[in-house]
């Protein structure tokens, strides 16, 4: 496939501009950076019925989310929405226009989790964020005026890997009835070099060295690494897992770890 013109003059604008690589910035400046690059080339703040900030408890003290209502009485269907950004970038405000833009398309409340981050937080510190939040959102549906039997979980790369991961716990503890699962290009396996990921390993953005910068921060070892909380490619039983809908990008190092995940 040719690759998109909108997509291939942004990535001309961000060479021109010179900014050094992801992985040579400390987390803290990368986040600096990647929230600038969202705020510069974001399109008009997308309206949505309500937008609210707040806060629920979790593992390690409150969570802060940010909860978008589209038209209607409701109760409404839920998506607990985790953002990418390799799980050491990325927050509420760098996915808003995603966020409300599924807020219209899908006609559901989501929940955008803004989960700790790794290097000062560790794998498993997302999961652990991401499963409490989902599991007192459904506890609390009238907190969202949302139907509890109606939640889904998704995100983007990273966050695409956490939800998957959180399926995976939902039905191993018995304890979360998940409706669906929604993966943009997932981030599954941290043990495989793909053929996608030598393809794309240079100039779409996301790079094979990016990825590695990630990984070196979120996981605490290499033995992490083959961890299916970390790596749910891994996972043996893909059975009994909520129904999937798994997009993925054709130049994206990422493209060929969405190939296996279940769409049952």
């Amino acid at each position: 496939m040719v690759l998109d013109p909108q997509v291939k003059v942004l990535l001309q604008q961000m060479e021109a501009a010179g900014a050094p690589p992801l992985e040579s910035l400390p987390p803290v400046y990368a986040r600096q950076a990647f929230q600038e690059l969202e705020a510069n080339s974001a399109e008009p703040q997308e309206p949505v019925a309500k937008a609210e900030n707040r806060s629920i408890p979790g593992p390690s003290g409150d969570i802060n989310v940010r909860a978008y209502t589209p038209e209607g009485a409701g109760p409404h269907p839920a998506l607990v929405f985790y953002h990418g950004g390799g799980w050491v970038i990325g927050n509420l405000d760098t996915h808003d226009n995603v966020c409300r833009a599924l807020t219209n398309l899908a006609k559901c409340v989501v929940i955008s989790i803004d989960y700790r981050l790794a290097p000062e937080h560790k794998f498993p510190a997302a999961v652990d964020d991401c499963y409490a939040s989902a599991q007192w959102i459904i506890e609390h549906p009238s907190e969202f005026n949302i139907d509890a039997s109606k939640v889904a979980v998704g995100g983007d790369s990273a966050g695409g890997n956490l939800s998957a991961v959180i399926c995976h716990l939902a039905k191993e503890r018995g304890t979360l009835n998940l409706a669906h699962q929604l993966l943009f290009y997932p981030a599954t396996d941290f043990t495989a070099e793909t053929p996608s990921m030598r393809e794309n390993a240079e100039g779409y953005f996301l790079t094979k060295g990016s990825m590695l910068y990630f990984r070196d921060h979120y996981l605490r070892t290499s033995e992490d690494a083959g961890n299916p909380l970390a790596s749910p490619f891994l996972i043996d039983d893909l059975s009994e897992l909520p129904s999937a809908t798994v997009i993925t990008a054709e130049y994206d190092p990422l493209r060929d770890e969405g190939k296996p995940m279940p769409i049952v």
